[in-house]
């Protein structure tokens, strides 16, 4: 039995080559922004389709993300289509990971601003051996923990902290204690290190503001590798500025280019993090691996659902609407 696939964007042509290749012979494919001429496809793969391609076939049953999140506007969209499963790719989960891990020990480290002056050949960090925080045996709470976080958890406990988790359904495995969100008040103040793998939706929007940043300990370190706002912008600021927070890596912003123009002078906030020394900024990069290495997992895990699809008629990464992730 035939499976017929719709990608609305057009890959290159070594990673579409690779689709191709990896993709069953049930699996039939077409390929372009307007529909084809024979539109009866049974799952489109777009991230940000128009309600003209979600009813141009009578036939679709469910909808690709080729990336990991959900855009806002195709949340909305994609309510008025029940009939319809939404599902995510989550092939850059290793890549952001290890950003997130890579940012936690250079802020724990102060690693930029020694390394920027010993490009002046200023010595000086060295004997200031109390900027820096050491890791192994301190906890580390993870926000989330769905692709991004579980791998984060796995690599903290492998620097040898005690990794404990949130997530909205909380479980015990025996090796990591996952809580609930309403335990996130009194587990902050355990926290030495605080790392948030989270997605962006209506009820994680401002989660961490004053109140849970002053929970933390002084010497704690934020990492964010989820959301920009999901941090209250102003409360971040200021609790890294006033001492209040020891140390931030961040790789999700506030502000962001609005064309290829603006790339180059684009403030990420309309407060000045670049002034800050305890931060480290990362422009919003968590996802990118080696060359051509990304797009190749994505063109893999993608196969690996439509192959599934056309195999067992189910596909992984389902995306519940309501929660927004």
């Amino acid at each position: 039995m035939t499976l017929s696939v719709h990608l609305l964007r057009k890959l290159d042509p070594a990673p579409m080559a690779q689709l191709r290749d990896e993709l069953d012979s049930a699996v039939r494919l077409t390929v372009g922004t307007e529909p084809p001429e024979r539109a009866d496809y049974e799952i489109l793969v777009a991230g940000r389709p128009s309600r003209e391609h979600l009813t141009e076939s009578s036939d679709l049953r469910a909808l690709i993300i080729p990336w990991a999140g959900l855009p806002p506007e195709t949340r909305e969209l994609m309510l008025d289509f029940p009939q319809i499963a939404v599902h995510n790719l989550h092939h850059n989960a290793v890549a952001a990971a290890e950003m997130a891990i890579t940012l936690l020990l250079a802020a724990a480290k102060r690693i930029v601003p020694a390394d920027r002056a010993l490009r002046e050949h200023d010595w000086t960090a060295r004997y200031e051996m109390n900027s820096i925080v050491l890791l192994e045996g301190k906890t580390a709470l993870i926000l989330g923990q769905g692709a991004v976080g579980r791998r984060v958890t796995n690599l903290c406990r492998g620097l040898g902290m005690r990794a404990i988790g949130i997530r909205r359904h909380a479980s015990q495995d025996g090796k990591v204690e996952v809580y609930p969100p309403e335990a996130l008040h009194d587990l902050l103040p355990r926290a030495d290190a605080l790392v948030i793998c989270l997605p962006l939706t209506p009820e994680t929007e401002g989660l961490i503001g004053k109140r849970e940043l002053a929970l933390l300990p002084s010497q704690a370190v934020l990492v964010n590798v989820g959301r920009g706002p999901i941090v209250k912008e102003e409360a971040l600021y200021h609790a890294l500025r006033d001492g209040n927070l020891y140390a931030a890596g961040l790789d999700v912003w506030y502000q962001y280019p609005e064309g290829e123009d603006d790339r180059s002078r684009t403030s990420p906030s309309a407060l000045s993090f670049e002034n800050l020394d305890n931060v480290v900024l990362s422009p919003h990069r968590a996802g990118a691996g080696g060359t051509g290495e990304i797009e190749s997992r994505r063109v893999s895990e993608l196969a690996e659902l439509l192959n599934a699809a056309a195999r067992q008629g189910e596909i992984p990464n389902r995306v519940d609407l309501e929660a927004g992730y």
